[in-house]
Order: C-alpha cells, then structure tokens, then sequence
C-alpha cells in the first residue's frame, strides 16, 4: 500500500478517536460551541495558533517567501505583534465579560450589555460573519484541493470534496472539543513540519549562504528585507500592511471564541506565551520553507505549490505523506472552526435570539450539528471552481471580520460608556470599509491592507457614535 495512503489512515483514525470521544459534550449549545468552558491552556493555545493560520500558512505563506523572499519575515513580525495584542489586550477582559453574560457567541458579548431589542447588532453581525465565513470556508476547501492533487494526484475537484467530508465529520461528531484536541494534534504536527521541513530544504540548496548567493542572482530583492523602502512611499506601504496583517488576531470571531473556551483566567494567563512561541515559530518557518524553495525549484508556475514540491522532491514517500497531513491539519485546523462559526450565528444568533425559538437547548444542539453538514457542503460548492491566490482570499476575508469586530470589542471592554449606537455602526463602518476599500481603493493607495482603514474606521465611528448617542439611561436599542 502507498505509504502515503497508510499516513492518512492512522491521521484519519486518530480524529475519528478524538471526534466520538467528545459527542458527549455536544448535547447543549455550551457544549458544542464552546466545550462547556472547560479547556485547558494548552488546549486553548494551540487550538488558537492552528485556527489563526489556515491552509494560507502552508500554502499561502511559504508561497509569500517563494514570490518575495525575505521581504516574507515582516509579516511574521506583523503576525507576532497581533498574537500579543490579542491576547494581552483582549483574552482576559473578553472571557471576563463572556462569564458575566453567560454569552457563547462573538455576537452575545456585543449584544449583552443592551436591550437591542430590534437584534440589530445581533443581525449586522450575523451577516458579516456568513459572508466572510463563506469566503474563508471557500478558501480552506480550496486549499484541500490544491493539497491532495499535488500530493496525491487526486483531481482538484476530488481533493475539495474527500477534504470537506473529512472535516464535516468530525466537526459534526465532536463540536467545539472534538475541534479544539484535533487542533492540538493538527498544531504538533505543524509546529514539527515547519521545524524540520526548512531545515531539510537549507541543506538540500547548499546551506543559508548557498541559498542567499542563488536569490541575489535571481534578483537582489530577494535577499534585503528592507527592500520595499527604495521604493519610497509604495515601499511603505508595502512594509505596513504586511505587519498590519496581525491586526485581525484582535477580532476575528473564530478566534476569540477559543479565549470564552478556556477553563478559567490563570488557564488564558499560561495560554498567551505558548501560543505567541508555537506562533514565531509556524511563520518563521513558513516564510524560511518559500525562500529556500525558491532557490531549489524557482520556475514553480504556482508558488503556493512549493511546500508540496519540497515534500514530494526531498523526501521519502512515508515522510511524505506525514507532510501531506501536515498541510491539511493546516487547512482543518480553520475549517472546523469556520463550520462552527457559521452554524452559531445561525442556529444561537438567529433561531435562539432573533426568532425567539422556543426549542430546548438539546434540540438546538442538534439544529446546530445539522446547519453543520449544510454549511459544509455549500463550501464545496463554491470551492470547486478552483481559488487561483489562497493568501489573497484568506486575508479578504481575515481583514473584513478583523475590522467588523475588533473595533467595536475593544471599545466594548475597554470604555464604559460605549452605547449600542456605536457598536451597530462601528460595525458596520469596520466591515464595510475594509471591503470598499479593496474594490475602490487599494489599487490607487499602493495596495495599503485593507485591515488598516476598516480598523480606522471601526474605532472612530464607535467613539465618536457612542459620544453622540450617550444617554445618561444607559445603554438601550
């Protein structure tokens, strides 16, 4: 048997294991968004790490370190600045205020503290986040697809389904637990893969110096990482919104329901350092993988494929196949979680709170594994005509509920007299700049991320609408 095949058996197994052992838990809407509150700090910060990066890391970034070389390791300096202000600004406070107003969604802790008694807030939010969830779901089945046809040779459109049956599975099974283990099984295996793999391509190129001397031929860009700056304001620019990429860490909603997940604050106090390492630690190695595949293989016509050209030309076909789950732990471990997102906007956001269901909780949970299986199969649908630039549309949309939500969730936990008014339009102004921004802007801004204007725009439009709307009342809808 292709020692390929037998590596997927023994992964596939293991989160079938991790799947049943959790059905458990997933008996009320707690249990299965959240796993009950009850999850470690290791737990929690793998399950964020793994769920922050996506297929795009893999893929997309490798690929980043491919196309532009060293230029690549801002965004790792981005990605570490947005991990720290993440969970040093956010985690603790939000989990805080999550335990006080017994709220299981991003879109509970919004609406908590007002009457919202149109669900307004509640509504807006539930339509950024299927909006951009379909994208994002788009991109990770995409990202299967691009996987197993390079490993695999299975046809893309093939790769997109067995990819998403996978992960429908065991999210469906297992909820928010049975995500959160895979996601530290998925994590190890990532944090193992991008140790080794750069390392194994170091050597193969002839060393650092070797690589840094075949790039400089290639084109000396490649090898200055202030080489944007000779470009002048473009070149700004360019650096800028790279680091702006850690911008959305503060905000994105499948993010910040892993630190609601979390046992208690001492868990989210030893949780913030061991993601922030296992974080430098995937991008370092992804950016290093793309530069010295770009020595090795440098007339790749995809460069999102040089991960999976390094895998299939330097090793054997078993380590091979462990590199083939590494990549889709990679995509999975986003996925899942993007599912789970979805379906609680839809079944607590929409049938619990704006419909005003009646059903009981354990009905709900099931409504909830339902809308699952429905969600997951719309994405293979949108993702069968192949995504060309995994990186750019993750980051659409990572900077659209980035902008929608970090914003107006900082205000909310951090100045009291922010009023429902200015929550709705924060919102709104967040998400809807950080779009308009790319279809009308960016071309003519020298390509400035979108994150940045849509988190402009977010907090001045929450600050300045709830200063407007304050009433001495409180905070109403």
């Amino acid at each position: 048997m292709n020692p390929v095949i037998v590596v997927m058996i023994v992964y596939l197994g293991l989160l079938a294991g991790f799947a049943i052992w959790s059905r458990r838990e997933t008996k009320t809407l707690k249990g299965f968004y959240l796993a009950g509150k009850k999850l470690p700090f290791w737990v929690v910060a793998f399950s964020t790490n793994a769920t922050g990066e996506s297929g795009w890391l893999l893929l997309g970034l490798t690929g980043m370190g491919w196309a532009v070389g060293k230029q690549a390791y801002w965004v790792v300096v981005g990605e570490i600045v947005g991990i720290a202000l993440s969970w040093w600004v956010v985690s603790r406070r939000l989990k805080r205020l999550a335990d006080e107003t017994d709220s299981i969604t991003v879109p509970d802790v919004l609406a908590a503290k007002f009457s919202d008694r149109w669900h307004l807030v509640r509504g807006v939010a539930v339509i950024i986040i299927l909006t951009m969830v379909t994208i994002y779901v788009t991109a990770q089945m995409s990202a299967s697809g691009k996987a197993l046809d390079g490993f695999l040779g299975i046809p893309y459109e093939w790769g997109v389904v067995v990819g998403a049956l996978i992960i429908i599975s065991y999210t469906f099974i297992g909820g928010h637990k049975a995500v959160s283990y895979t996601d530290v099984l998925q994590g190890v295996l990532m944090l193992a893969g991008l140790v080794f793999v750069p390392i194994v391509a170091i050597n193969a190129a002839g060393g650092w110096d070797a690589i840094m001397a075949n790039l400089a031929a290639q084109d000396p860009d490649l090898v200055d990482m202030n080489a944007p700056l000779r470009e002048g304001v473009a070149g700004w620019v360019a650096i800028v919104s790279f680091v702006a990429i850690g911008l959305p860490f503060m905000g994105v909603p499948q993010l910040l329901v892993r630190y609601m997940s979390t046992r208690d604050d001492e868990e989210l106090k030893k949780a913030r350092w061991v993601s922030a390492i296992v974080l430098f630690v995937f991008t370092f190695g992804a950016v290093t993988a793309g530069i010295a595949g770009r020595a090795l293989f440098p007339g790749l016509e995809d460069q999102e494929l040089v991960f999976t050209q390094l895998a299939g030309e330097l090793f054997s076909p078993l380590i091979a196949g462990v590199l083939l789950v590494i990549v889709l732990s990679a995509i999975m471990s986003t996925a899942d979680s993007l599912l789970l997102l979805a379906s609680s906007a839809i079944v607590r956001d929409t049938v619990q709170h704006i419909l005003g269901s009646a059903k009981s909780d354990h009905q709900l949970a099931v409504y909830g594994k339902i809308v699952t299986i429905i969600i997951g199969v719309i994405g293979i649908a949108v993702a069968i005509p192949e995504v060309k630039f995994i990186f750019d549309f993750v980051l659409y949309a990572w900077s659209g509920l980035g902008a929608a939500f970090g914003p107006t969730v900082i205000c909310l936990l951090y100045y009291k007299k922010t009023t429902w008014a200015g929550v709705l339009a924060g919102m709104i102004a967040g998400f809807a700049t950080s779009i308009i921004w790319v279809e009308v802007f960016k071309a003519a801004t020298h390509d400035l991320y979108e994150a940045i204007p849509g988190f402009i725009a977010g907090f001045v439009v929450t600050l300045a609408v709830s200063v407007l709307t304050r009433q001495k009342t409180g905070n109403s809808g």
